[in-house]
């Protein structure tokens, strides 16, 4: 082989390894990007029935509220991943995915302090994976040993008043760190008649009332 040739082999070989490595790199920056830094809070809430997957009308402003109720530190959001479907089928199933996340988070942030929450089917959601008892199925629950770092619990048009019962009554663990709302005339949690009472909780001041609790509930530690 002329050493021309040879020249031309070792340079089409370098540059090779240049380009495997630039993938390589390309590759990981994904990964190191998404391993995202332990926030001091993280609220973790369940969208209500046939909401798009997210937060939802109530969560997305209880989170910015909450962010603002706390300036001085970090705040991130979870969306619980779950059906929300019309049949009220997925509650259990969201419940267990809300005490994944709080389980999940938990080992890899020792330090970070939980608001669970949610709203209509959501409440349901927060129900279950609280330990109550509920008509909407079974899922998995927040370990005892993680109870005291869910500092707060907010719920809007919590299906649970239904049967008679709140968090506060059914929940010696979460009741004394809970807050609840529900409308006058909401159907789905004051077995009312008034669909729009189900609808408003983001405009009519409950979400603002929320965030403020969660964030004195948090300010105690």
């Amino acid at each position: 082989m002329s050493r021309h040739a040879s020249r031309r082999r070792l340079t089409l070989v370098s540059l090779a390894g240049v380009g495997a490595l630039s993938a390589t790199g390309l590759y990981l920056l994904p990964s190191i990007a998404s391993a995202a830094p332990c926030s001091d809070v993280e609220v973790v809430f369940a969208r209500g029935t046939g909401e798009a997957p997210g937060l939802g009308i109530t969560g997305s402003p209880l989170v910015r509220n909450i962010k603002s109720a706390l300036p001085g530190r970090t705040v991130s959001s979870y969306a619980v991943d779950y059906a929300a479907n019309f049949s009220q089928t997925s509650a259990g199933p969201g419940a267990t995915d809300m005490t994944n996340r709080v389980r999940s988070v938990a080992a890899n942030c020792p330090g970070t302090s939980f608001v669970l929450g949610g709203y209509s089917q959501g409440g349901s959601v927060t129900d279950i994976a609280l330990g109550i008892p509920t008509r909407l199925g079974t899922g998995r629950t927040i370990p005892a040993e993680l109870a005291p770092r869910v500092k707060a619990v907010v719920v809007f048009g919590n299906p649970l008043r239904l049967s008679g019962r709140t968090i506060a009554s059914a929940s010696a663990e979460f009741g004394p760190r809970s807050k609840e709302f529900c409308n006058t005339g909401d159907p789905v949690c004051g077995n009312g008649r008034n669909t729009a009472a189900h609808l408003t909780y983001h405009v009519n001041g409950s979400v603002e009332q929320g965030a403020k609790f969660a964030a004195q509930q948090l300010g105690q530690g």
